[in-house]
């Protein structure tokens, strides 16, 4: 197993109770998207999903929704979901424990969602515990990366490819960082998704 792309279950077990995979039975996978909402990136995101018909669950920036509140609306209209990511996307072991929970609510006046993720994954015990008492914290199965400029949009694909499986909570990013990538693997990744008969969910 690939400890990028699949977290190890020593990690999971770090954080009792934190969702890193949904119900393994059933043939569905959940998509998301972390990072945004911005201009150049998400609305293209929204277009491709509503080709394909299909739903996600964005895990958005407070600072990037407040700057871009119109695209936050849209994420809602079309019927997908919406998470708190950090109003400033910081790294949660780098920063004290009010300090990171004061960040979190600032994005929560923006962003109106009982789910949670940590930007970079990144969330010191201490955090997730106070965290976890208004929030379900959502961590992933499969991670893409699509972030990282070293791989390649098939890299990228090959990664959805090779370790998704049923209940896998897939992690795209609607980031300028990602967006190349992104948009050379996006629909791909969806379609090698629907050809393997998986169903896609919203997390609750």
């Amino acid at each position: 197993m690939n400890l990028i792309q699949q977290p190890p279950f020593m990690l999971r077990w770090a954080y009792p109770g934190a969702v890193w995979r949904l119900d393994k039975i059933s043939k569905t996978v959940y998509l998301t998207f972390d990072d945004g909402p911005i201009p150049d990136v998400t609305p293209w995101v929204l277009e491709v999903l509503k080709q394909e018909n299909v739903k996600a669950t964005f895990f958005c920036v407070g600072e990037n929704v407040e700057n871009h509140l119109d695209i936050y609306n849209a994420i809602l209209k079309d019927g997908h979901r919406v998470g708190n990511h950090s109003f400033h996307h910081i790294r949660g072991r780098k920063f004290k424990l009010n300090d990171y929970l004061e960040d979190v609510q600032k994005s929560a006046d923006f962003i109106s969602s009982n789910l949670f993720r940590p930007p970079y994954g990144s969330l010191t015990i201490g955090q997730y515990k106070a965290l976890k008492k208004n929030y379900k914290i959502i961590f992933w199965d499969v991670l893409t990366e699509d972030y990282n400029q070293e791989k390649t949009p098939e890299d990228c694909l090959n990664n959805v490819k090779k370790f998704t499986r049923n209940g896998s909570v897939i992690v795209f990013h609607d980031s300028i960082k990602a967006a190349e990538r992104l948009r050379n693997f996006l629909s791909a990744a969806i379609q090698h998704l629907k050809q393997q008969g998986y169903a896609f969910g919203l997390i609750d």
